[in-house]
């Protein structure tokens, strides 16, 4: 049954190499977001481990068999939240090659949904560095709607953020709230994370949640946070300053609703569509 409103939270962590001590902060922020009302609480990429790409592998795990998925399940029943959890190294088959997996929770613990990045970060940036996700990642390919707590929720991992058609896919699916869990360099990100993030939810007429990493990582990179929520017209409605903590908000169907019926373009499409 569709619910009118859905309190969500979306964290923004400054997260290292430490697999244990980023997990520790996770449970925290958590269990402050869940105090304070939050039903959904959405965990950056990277959130359990930011170290060197090459070292991924070395703490892949199967989903429901390692000590990332099992710490996941144990703060979503402690605290009784839904979670969203992504990205972080999921067994692929390639074993140097882990995928980096968004796992969705709900709030006795169990797997709801499973998605695994599509876009690879790939860049050159000149003096802020160079950068091969692929090199130690494996692709998935399949976009992702799950249902949560009445909602229905796209699933995204960052650079995923600059290819349109992925979101259009996931509003062909349904999708009412669209998640970008996300470590935008700073380069980039004090550029393009607000224009993009509001564009999606523009052209999808839908929420965005995006949680986020912020300041300096291991081998020198650095995150541009400013974790945020925006709503289905593209108003900022929930910013992160500098540091680690949280920002939330109440979403709200009727204001999904009187956007799409005041200004139907996702009814007005003409290309991109079955005959």
């Amino acid at each position: 049954m569709a619910k009118d409103e859905l309190s969500i939270a979306a964290l923004q962590l400054n997260s290292q190499a430490d697999v244990a001590q980023n997990l520790e902060t996770c449970r925290r922020l958590v269990g402050r977001a869940a105090s304070r009302g939050a039903e959904v609480v959405v965990l950056p990429e990277n959130f359990a481990f930011f170290g060197p790409e090459a070292e991924k592998h070395q703490i892949a795990e199967s989903l429901g068999d390692g000590p990332i998925t099992t710490a996941l399940a144990e703060m979503a029943r402690e605290f009784r939240v839904a979670l969203v959890a992504g990205g972080f190294p999921e067994l692929s088959g390639d074993a140097q090659r882990p995928h980096n997996s968004l796992l969705v929770l709900g709030a006795d613990g169990s797997r709801l949904g499973t998605y695994r990045k599509i876009h690879l970060f790939d860049v050159e940036l000149g003096n802020s560095g160079s950068y091969s996700e692929s090199a130690a990642t494996s692709a998935g390919k399949t976009p992702l709607v799950v249902e949560v707590a009445g909602f229905k929720l796209g699933l995204s991992i960052c650079y995923d953020l600059r290819f349109p058609e992925l979101y259009r896919a996931l509003a062909e699916q349904g999708a009412e709230v669209l998640l970008v869990p996300a470590a935008f360099t700073l380069h980039t990100g004090k550029d393009h994370w607000h224009v993009l993030l509001r564009a999606r939810a523009i052209e999808s007429q839908a929420y965005v949640v995006a949680a986020a990493q912020h300041g300096l990582h291991p081998g020198s990179r650095n995150t541009y946070g400013h974790a945020l929520i925006a709503d289905p017209w593209g108003t900022v409605i929930a910013e992160a300053s500098d540091g680690v903590g949280f920002v939330s908000a109440t979403l709200e169907r009727s204001r999904l609703e009187s956007v799409r019926r005041s200004l139907p373009s996702l009814k007005h499409r003409k290309l991109g569509l079955k005959p």
